[in-house]
């Protein structure tokens, strides 16, 4: 039993460290994840990176098989013209074989239109399975992305994270539409070509290769600065980007404060270093073309060179002259085109990091080996001595916090800002994990349990009321959306939002914008009520859900909500302590730990803290009623 009891406490720890170094690592990365600084880079390419490519192929191994053979068909083509060339001239003109001149003429055409067919199915053929596999990985880098925890989100701007998903996919795209199957392609050609030039001649062969190692020096050379100005170029875009997003999502403020021009000139300052560096990338990218088409013209101009003038013993005929040419072309043919997909290579590994790096990143929040479904719940609610701090060895946010909710109880949570009451409805919701102690809800401790089980039971409304694209009644709807439109109906007249929804101008089908832009904040929060209340969840945690809303419409909405509140656990965290009088338990967190609580009569009673606050609040509420008299 000990032994077991070890075990149990070493796993614990070992699954806590982990949780902590992933905080850690949040917590470094947002020390230089802003749109003013860049994010660390690799020295080298990273072969594991490009091996990883390998795995969004094998859904598609059987057309690329069939795509391969048409082009190494294509290949085998290309290497058997040069030496039907040969043949006609040292064979067929000098001895005027005219059916001979027939035969190669019509197998020269058959080879042609049978090329020109390969081209064009290897073109489409590899444009589908190359635009297969983007959506493949852009399909897993949007799941993974909702499953990461808030501090991911906190800790890097938005645009950052969007430029992943969208613009480094993107360029991917010529390398994985074309580049891996052409380049299996031109090496086969260039080895096939490789073995006809030395059946053909081998001192015109070993001749042909006395430049390569010159190639391979210069390609070393080019790739170390190129892979490095492509890095500092993805970073300095990521900035652009992360700027642009936030100057979108901060316009009214910077329209407010009559801000444009200054906003302008640090869009320009970011926009002029992307320029830059994307000009210095080009520069060092187009150096690799022409230094590989320098050294083939040298090359074959040597080979015309010893032909003609029969230099080191070399005797040929004109036609194995021409030959060898054509061999010479289809030989640095694909070195170029190899060296240009090395070229797209060393570009698309400084996406792939970013890209890669992303899916890394592991889901701080998941369902745990073995974690068992959730029951249907009745809403007990037991906080056993919680502890948390959201890095190891950083601040304590809550500490021995311990209470018990019974089935259908109302818990408000009060205090000063920054005390700790988010976080009690966050760990209770396990968007983060306790550091020590336990939550449990009905006994279940929520490490145990699968999320979704979980939270589909939970109705949770944060202050940061966010409403998506779409219809009023489908926003609403996202609560349970298998829900009616008379439940939607009944839902939205229980908040009280029935009445300005159908004042709208085509009523619960009015079209919401990004955010809801269009509405205001206070119509906001109460359709996102809505869509709570519809979700029908055993506990409601209601985090600031009426700091939008003014005192009238208030008024109604905790008429309208009384009634749902019975026999659901609520968490309710506010400001307006007037809303709260009601609750079963009042409890006042202060710096982390529950200094009072009791009903509001109890804690008037003590005249302590919360005595103090709802003083000082009613006192306010005077002032501001005898201004407006």
């Amino acid at each position: 039993m000990a032994n077991n009891r070890n075990a149990a406490r070493n796993a614990r720890n070992a699954q806590r460290n982990a949780q902590n170094e992933a905080r850690n690592n949040a917590a470094r990365s947002a020390q230089r994840n802003t749109f003013k600084e860049d994010e660390e880079l690799e020295e080298q390419i990273s072969l594991r990176d490009i091996a990883r490519i390998a795995q969004y192929l094998k859904p598609y191994g059987g057309q690329l098989v069939v795509i391969l053979a048409a082009v190494m068909s294509m290949g085998a083509i290309a290497v058997a013209t040069p030496y039907l060339t040969k043949i006609i001239i040292d064979q067929i003109i000098p001895n005027r074989d005219k059916p001979g001149l027939f035969m190669l003429g019509a197998a020269f055409l058959v080879m042609i239109l049978v090329y020109e067919a390969l081209l064009a199915y290897r073109t489409v053929a590899i444009t589908k399975v190359g635009q297969s596999m983007l959506m493949d990985m852009r399909r897993d880098l949007f799941t993974h992305i909702q499953k990461l925890p808030f501090s991911y989100f906190d800790s890097r701007p938005h645009g950052k994270i969007l430029i992943r998903v969208v613009n480094y996919v993107n360029t991917l795209s010529d390398t994985l539409s074309g580049g891996l199957v052409n380049v299996i392609s031109d090496i086969f050609k260039l080895l096939l070509t490789l073995v006809i030039m030395f059946a053909v001649d081998w001192r015109l062969t070993l001749w042909s290769l006395v430049l390569v190692p010159v190639l391979v020096v210069w390609v070393r050379f080019i790739q170390t600065y190129q892979r490095r100005a492509f890095q500092i170029l993805s970073n300095k875009q990521s900035n652009l980007n992360a700027y642009i997003h936030e100057s979108i999502a901060g316009v009214k403020t910077t329209q407010g404060f009559a801000r444009e021009r200054e906003q302008y000139n640090t869009f320009v300052d970011q926009e002029n270093v992307v320029r830059h560096q994307w000009m210095k990338s080009r520069y060092w990218m187009f150096l690799m073309w022409p230094g590989v088409q320098n050294i083939s013209a040298m090359t074959i101009s040597l080979i015309y060179f010893i032909g003609i003038t029969g230099f080191a013993g070399v005797d040929v005929t004109t036609g194995t002259l021409i030959a060898f040419i054509g061999y010479l072309n289809n030989f640095w043919t694909p070195v170029i085109n190899v060296g240009n997909f090395y070229n797209q290579l060393v570009t698309c590994s400084a996406y792939l990091e970013r890209i890669f790096e992303t899916l890394d990143v592991e889901p701080e929040i998941e369902d745990k080996p073995g974690a068992s479904r959730l029951p249907a719940i009745r809403g007990r609610v037991d906080f056993n001595d919680v502890v948390f701090r959201y890095e190891e060895g950083g601040r304590t946010i809550l500490n021995l916090v311990d209470f018990h909710v019974e089935p259908g109880q109302t818990v408000a949570l009060v205090g000063p800002t920054g005390a700790g009451k988010s976080t009690v409805v966050s760990l209770l919701s396990r968007f983060y994990d306790v550091t020590e102690g336990s939550v449990k809800v009905d006994g279940y401790d929520v490490r145990d349990v699968t999320l979704e089980s979980l939270r589909s039971q939970m109705g949770v409304m944060l202050q940061d009321t966010f409403l998506f694209t779409g219809t009023v009644r489908e926003n609403i709807r996202y609560g349970r959306l298998d829900a009616s439109d008379e439940d939607i109906e009944r839902a939205a007249r229980a908040v009280h939002a029935h009445e300005f929804i159908e004042e709208l101008p085509d009523g619960y089908d009015t079209m919401v914008e990004e955010r809801g832009s269009t509405l205001s904040a206070g119509q906001r929060q109460l359709i996102a009520f809505a869509r709570v209340l519809l979700a029908d969840p055993r506990i409601l945690i209601l985090d600031e859900a009426t700091s939008n809303i003014d005192t009238r419409t208030e008024e109604a909405l905790q008429a309208g909500i009384a009634h749902l509140l019975k026999g659901r656990t609520s968490f309710v965290i506010a400001h307006r302590l007037s809303t709260i009088v009601n609750a079963d338990e009042i409890m006042v967190v202060d710096r982390g730990q529950i200094i009072e609580h009791g009903t509001h009569d109890e804690l008037m009673a003590q005249r302590g803290f919360y005595w103090r606050l709802y003083e000082s609040q009613f006192a306010m509420f005077k002032a501001e009623q005898h201004e407006e008299a």
